[in-house]
């Protein structure tokens, strides 16, 4: 049987990740208790502070959130080089889990939503937070295998490409044709310097990639995309672990700032959910269902299904050390959306606190309940490995 063998990156990732998760609970736990506290109103109007022209939170979500997408366009860059997604047939396997686990979920919300205002939150359910999936994976510890930690960071990655894609072609409300020709006339140069020149420098691509985001913001699109547009800009070096590589240094860089800083600090900002007498009625509204039954249900199923179909067509095939039972446990974790799903629906719902606050109520219980039944599930599945072998 095949063994799986983890590199050095992929491990202190996980582990980053893994500890980032854990934190971001407490994170939103505080933000949560501090706006329904005699202080909510003060706490909740800090974020709204203004600064060189922009609220706090807006700094934080177009500004720190690009560091973060900056990060996933490295971890994406790696896996593709030498990664789970650097084969094809390793590739499609994860590939489509999260085509699946983004198609259905939105359909559900569709369904739900369709001719109504808040048609426009169809993108809340599509996305798969890393850092709480792996979380989950790093407590149930060696009783799973380790080709189930690549299969979940390689699809939950590409998920977060497919919820930036979405994000750039659906949530970009005024498109300046100006600024984004510059934008991408900067990115251009940027490659050049890489591919052409051969420069290994950092500064460049950094100053770049800082005009490069400017440039985002003014044209309409999200800023954040600038992130992972200069991911793929900067040199990156097909040796596993290379430390001399531009991409490495820059991604073990991010690592713990990205899980101990900018994701918090998001998640203090964006969590402070104000749950007044009405608030159980906002879970019951069309979108809150969308949302809910899309994690909770179209995650699971898109993901077993496409993958299922992906597998009886030839396309790809499972790890020797995978069972389905283990990607059916990987599809409920999908269901965890938090970050991106909060960063989403801030977007959808821009100006309608009422609307954003019940949606990420049902964002948060979705993603606890996942969270638990992914958890439960897969140690079930452990545990009668256990007792098949014994």
């Amino acid at each position: 049987m095949a063994i799986t063998i983890l590199s050095n990156t992929f491990n202190k990732f996980f582990e980053s990740e893994k500890s980032s998760g854990i934190l971001l609970v407490i994170c939103t736990a505080v933000s949560i208790i501090l706006a329904n506290s005699a202080l909510g109103r003060h706490y909740l109007n800090l974020w709204q502070v203004n600064l060189l022209g922009l609220s706090l939170e807006h700094w934080i979500n177009d500004g720190l959130m690009a560091v973060f997408f900056l990060l996933i366009g490295l971890e994406l860059e790696r896996e593709i080089y030498i990664g789970e997604l650097s084969k094809l047939k390793n590739a499609l396997l994860p590939f489509c889990a999260a085509l699946g686990g983004m198609i259905v979920p939105a359909l559900i919300h569709f369904y739900f939503n369709h001719g109504m205002p808040t048609q426009n939150g169809i993108g809340i359910p599509t996305a798969t937070d890393i850092a709480f999936a792996l979380g989950i994976l790093a407590m149930l510890g060696s009783r799973i295998p380790a080709s189930l930690k690549v299969f979940v960071v390689a699809f939950a990655v590409i998920d977060d490409l497919g919820a930036i894609i979405v994000i750039a072609l659906f949530y970009t409300a005024e498109l300046s044709v100006l600024y984004l020709a510059a934008a991408l006339l900067v990115w251009a140069l940027l490659l050049l310097l890489n591919q052409k020149f051969k420069v290994m420098a950092m500064l460049p691509y950094l100053a770049g990639g800082m005009l490069m985001w400017f440039l985002m913001l003014k044209s309409g699109i999200h800023a954040t995309i600038a992130g992972i547009m200069l991911a793929f800009a900067i040199p990156f070096s097909a040796k596993d672990d290379d430390q001399e590589s531009p991409s490495h240094k820059l991604e073990h860089l991010l690592h713990r700032p990205v899980a101990f800083i900018i994701l918090p600090i998001f998640a203090l900002a964006n969590t402070g959910i104000v749950m007044d007498a009405n608030w159980l009625h906002g879970l019951a509204s069309a979108n809150s269902l969308g949302v809910a039954m899309g994690l909770l249900v179209g995650k699971p199923l898109g993901v077993s299904l496409f993958c299922a179909l992906a597998v009886a067509a030839g396309i790809c095939s499972l790890q020797p050390d995978l069972k389905w039972q283990h990607i059916v446990g990987a599809g409920i974790l999908g269901g965890i959306g938090f970050t991106m799903s909060i960063f989403i629906t801030n977007l959808a719902f821009a100006g309608n606190a009422a609307l954003i606050n019940s949606a990420k109520m049902s964002i948060l219980l979705a993603s606890l309940t996942a969270g638990l039944m992914g958890f439960i599930w897969l140690r079930f599945v452990a545990r009668a490995d256990i007792q098949k072998h014994s």
